[in-house]
């Protein structure tokens, strides 16, 4: 209702801004509906999905490996770490020239961008989850008799899960980020091409279709999955509020 009334007064009344600059609520629903009613919409959550959870994927297990390396390693650390923080802050759209010059343009291309995009957010997350155990934690566990992969999956692991969730959780909205610059790159079908359709068309009201779409997606997978697993951390540790 307030969209609407926003639209209505900006447009109709005061007349600040033009229709297609600011979609109404109404425009953009009937968008929607109509991109549902033709299975365009489907079919592209279908491809974006299965591109982004490809990526995804294959970012967690690279950043996992990174992020253990450094740690495990202080030559790496003194090294790499600052590699690692300047390749979080490159922009993933920068990756799409060696994409298309490695793979062309295809799917193996955006998986590329994608697994890029997140892979060093997850390593970045790795290191700082361990990096900041308590070294209580450490000690107990050696009088105990941890060693090596004992004490990294018993001990070392479990402790850095909160900051290891979090990372993930950024992880996935850097990979989002990544997916809807390789396919706004390629004409190939997913949520990313029918927001540069939009775009070239002028279609501000598909436009913001496709971004309340893509809100909605990532919000359902934060709620169902990393949302599910941030609880069960947070209570098997006691961090959950009284």
């Amino acid at each position: 209702m307030i969209w609407e009334v926003a639209y209505k007064v900006g447009v109709d009344i005061l007349r600040i801004w033009k229709p297609y600059v600011f979609p109404s609520f109404f425009d953009v629903t009937r968008t929607l509906f109509g991109l549902i009613s033709d299975n365009s919409l489907s079919i592209a959550v279908l491809a974006s999905a299965r591109r982004i959870f490809a990526g995804y994927l294959l970012s967690v297990a690279l950043g996992l490996v990174i992020g253990l390396l450094v740690v495990r390693f202080k030559y790496l650390d003194e090294n790499l770490s600052p590699i690692i923080l300047g390749m979080q802050t490159l922009p993933s759209i920068c990756w799409l020239p060696f994409a298309i010059l490695w793979y062309g343009l295809n799917e193996s291309a955006i998986i590329f961008v994608i697994a890029v995009g997140s892979t060093f957010a997850v390593a970045m997350s790795i290191e700082s989850g361990i990096k900041n155990i308590s070294p209580l934690y450490i000690r107990a566990a050696k009088t105990m008799g941890a060693r090596g992969i004992k004490l990294y999956w018993n001990v070392t692991m479990p402790a850095s899960l909160p900051s290891l969730i979090a990372g993930l959780k950024q992880g996935w909205s850097f990979a989002w980020r990544a997916l809807m610059a390789g396919e706004m790159m390629s004409a190939t079908k997913g949520l990313g091409q029918i927001l540069m359709v939009g775009r070239d068309l002028a279609d501000i009201s598909q436009v913001m279709a496709v971004m309340i779409v893509i809100i909605v997606l990532g919000v359902t997978v934060d709620k169902l999955i990393f949302g599910r697993i941030e609880r069960n951390v947070r209570q098997r540790w006691g961090l959950n509020k009284a």
